[in-house]
């Protein structure tokens, strides 16, 4: 059984610790401790928050690799915005429209990838063509040229690593498809939140 949640954490800006303290005749210590971001919501949710809090982790720690690894790959600064909306036009050689790229990328703040097509086009990686009333973004050659090289670094720097965890392809994903879905649940929590 559940008792109460007991909060600890190392400081107040860490990560805190929910403990919950399990009822076993044999070994009366806590069995299972859950790192969360904030106790206070915890409360409501403990798997939640968990959730919440290894995603915020992982976003930050994927969003450091891209930049770094595009970096590495001769680019000058690029924010992860920029490298994902790069890598979406190189996909499957098609041009997009910038509507396009915010829909498959789920941005809604369009100017964010207005401003990253601006600075891609600038660093010629990037060029657009009108095709009647709207614009279609493609990769130029030298932007090709760096996903090609961004790639090849990612294989030996991430893949490889990735690869000795030996994590079943199955479990992979599984967990790609419950983190699809939480974006839906957090979309259909947002609009509710904007009609309060």
């Amino acid at each position: 059984m559940l008792a109460d949640p007991i909060h600890r954490a190392a400081s107040r800006f860490a990560p805190h610790v929910m403990v919950h303290k399990m009822v076993d005749a044999k070994n009366p210590r806590p069995l299972r401790s859950s790192i969360v971001a904030s106790a206070h919501l915890a409360e409501q949710s403990q798997e939640l928050s968990e959730l919440e809090y290894g995603i915020i982790v992982a976003g930050a720690a994927l969003m450091r690799w891209m930049e770094r690894c595009m970096k590495a790959s001769g680019a000058v600064e690029m924010n992860a915005l920029d490298v994902m909306v790069l890598h979406n036009l190189y996909s499957r050689g098609r041009a997009k429209r910038q509507a396009d790229i915010c829909l498959l990328l789920n941005v809604e703040d369009t100017h964010t990838v207005t401003y990253a097509l601006k600075k891609l086009g600038k660093l010629g990686l990037v060029e657009g063509e009108k095709q009647g009333k709207e614009m279609f973004y493609r990769p130029t050659e030298k932007g090709g040229a760096l996903c090609q090289e961004y790639a090849d670094i990612r294989r030996e720097c991430l893949i490889a690593s990735f690869e000795n965890l030996n994590i079943d392809p199955d479990d992979i994903h599984r967990l790609a498809g419950l983190l699809r879905a939480m974006s839906g649940l957090y979309d259909q929590a947002a609009r509710a939140a904007t009609s309060l």
